[in-house]
């Protein structure tokens, strides 16, 4: 079973737009919003098996929703995130004492050193990918790999519709990658095909990046993902995992989706 922390949208909508995703003209409907998010939950406990551990919801913190963005966890060590942007930051101590209370050894980087959690650091077992350039700083990427030893491989976002890495590029228990090359620059596009095979590699057609279709948890051989992402689905299942399709087009408004309300704790 894996232990996701999750946090409830009662007070999720659109107050400033930090993201080319984000209008405040593009009103979130709040019973809407609970519906997908507890259909999302649901999914994950009941079809795909997973823990939940909830966090209170702020009013005042719309984000927070977006848990991936708390931090990263690696056995009981949790490393607090650094938002660039002020509208997020008050989100910080939140997640800080939520990780103490729950007796983990809190770790933080410098003030100075903006780094977006699990948002921007991804990857299987031995490697691990970070996603730079829109919302973490690339120098953050050596002080992360000293603490958990860890090699990290930093790659440039350049669409800024891409603004984290967990929009545009989703690893896989099998050891593939679902992504949407042209998020990065060449030098990224090379790693990964440096890291990774050719058939390790499933391309998600731009279509269905821009529904988010690499925002998916994938759970031991389940993945959930963003509805209407068919060629998607398709490129999973025959690869032998089976999908869970939901609903979460009032979470996407804010350039979100399943990856992003999830934080994995194991």
């Amino acid at each position: 079973m894996s232990r996701l922390l999750v946090c409830r949208p009662d007070y999720f909508q659109i107050d400033y737009e930090i993201n080319p995703w984000m209008r405040r003209t593009n009103a979130v409907d709040p019973a809407r919003a609970i519906g997908q998010w507890q259909a999302l939950m649901d999914v994950l406990v009941h079809d795909v098996g997973a823990g939940l551990e909830q966090m209170r919801p702020v009013q005042g913190l719309p984000d927070m929703v977006f848990t991936a963005n708390a931090g990263v966890v690696v056995g009981r060590r949790a490393l607090v995130s650094r938002f660039r942007y002020p509208e997020r930051q008050r989100e910080e101590a939140y997640f800080e004492r939520w990780f103490r209370e729950q007796g983990y050894e809190v770790l933080t980087l410098d003030k100075n050193l903006y780094f977006e959690g699990a948002g921007d650091l991804l990857g299987f077992p031995d490697t691990w990918f970070g996603g730079y350039r829109q919302r973490s700083d690339i120098q953050a990427f050596p002080r992360l790999s000293e603490i958990f030893q860890r090699e990290i491989i930093p790659l440039e976002l350049i669409d800024t519709r891409f603004y984290h890495l967990d929009t545009c590029f989703c690893p896989l228990s099998g050891g593939e990658v679902l992504y949407f090359p042209s998020a990065f620059d060449s030098y990224g596009q090379a790693a990964i095909a440096q890291r990774l095979p050719e058939d390790r590699r499933l391309v998600v057609p731009e279509e269905e990046a821009l529904r988010f279709a690499c925002n998916a948890v994938c759970i031991g051989k389940q993945v959930v993902i963003p509805a209407a992402c068919p060629r998607t689905t398709q490129l999973l299942e025959s690869r032998g995992y089976r999908t869970y399709a939901v609903q979460l087009d009032e979470f996407m408004k804010s350039g979100g989706a399943a990856k992003c309300l999830t934080l994995a704790l194991d």
